[in-house]
């Protein structure tokens, strides 16, 4: 690889044969390398691959910004949190982490407390993150002399959810977030039921409203121009939930400015008619 700009000791700019503009760092990589030299791949630590047509450029410099001590700690970790494959497998993943460890532990220095008012959405909606979350920041504090406090699980879930969309700008997660939200009361209003985060079929409803928005992100929604058989059957078979589905279509339309294909409304009504299953509100039937 051919160094393309220095930005400190331990962070370049190179060019890759294969993967074009690639950030190296690494102890001493950038020392006394000149643009146009040839990286000694020994000094290498971990690459990064910018994605989404991201600027190589800015990414380096805030990654210089951050200590190679940071890095080492975050992937060790992830590791340590049963998290290998996503250390390995999502390079950007861990430059995000790396970089809210390092402003958390700037924080915390000066004394600045951070609270995270969506704490119950995200126990709500992303579980399994969460749980991640929690088991990441056991991990970091074991590295870290504890000084990072239980709230900090809250953000590393939400970095581990925006993992999906490959960018780490949280942003979008968190509009995802108000968006998801936003489904369910409208669900639980027009179906008149209460959505238990314990149920399967809700449990699958929210990982399905995910997937959508990956969908839509990655601009590759379930089918295109024509409907497909299934869909007219569950549009056919499932009238009011599909009334209910429009509803959500119509929330995600305005949100994302993006209009939905029929396939993507009729799986949408798929699944409100499953979630509206629930005992109905103010049902007190035991029998």
């Amino acid at each position: 690889m051919e160094i393309l700009r220095v930005f400190n000791n331990n962070v370049v700019l190179a060019k890759d044969e294969h993967a074009g503009e690639v950030i190296l760092t690494g102890r001493g990589l950038g020392f006394q390398a000149r643009p146009g030299a040839r990286v000694d791949p020994k000094k290498i630590v971990r690459t990064f691959v910018p994605s989404d047509g991201r600027d190589p450029d800015h990414l380096a410099e805030m990654l210089s910004c951050i200590s190679p001590d940071v890095i080492q700690v975050v992937s060790d970790a992830m590791r340590a949190a049963g998290l290998l494959d996503l250390s390995e497998n999502k390079p950007m993943l861990v430059m995000a982490l790396s970089d809210h460890v390092s402003f958390a532990l700037q924080r915390i220095k000066t004394g600045i407390a951070v609270e995270y008012p969506i704490q119950a959405e995200v126990q709500h909606l992303y579980p399994e993150e969460y749980a991640k979350g929690l088991q990441l920041l056991e991990a970091l504090n074991a590295r870290l002399n504890n000084v990072l406090p239980d709230a900090e699980a809250i953000a590393l879930a939400l970095h581990l959810v925006n993992a999906g969309f490959s960018t780490g700008d949280l942003t979008y997660t968190y509009t995802m977030t108000g968006i998801i939200q936003q489904m369910l009361a409208v669900v639980e209003s027009r179906c008149k039921v209460r959505l238990e985060s314990s149920s399967i079929n809700v449990g699958r409803f929210i990982t399905h409203l995910r997937y959508l928005f990956v969908r839509i992100h990655q601009h590759k929604q379930l089918e295109g121009d024509e409907r497909s058989p299934i869909a007219t059957a569950i549009m056919q078979s499932y009238p009011d939930a599909m009334d209910c589905a429009e509803q959500l279509a119509t929330i995600v339309e305005l949100r994302f400015d993006v209009n939905l294909t029929d396939d993507e409304i009729a799986y949408l009504a798929l699944h409100v008619y499953r979630v509206a299953q629930q005992p109905k509100v103010g049902n007190t039937n035991t029998d």
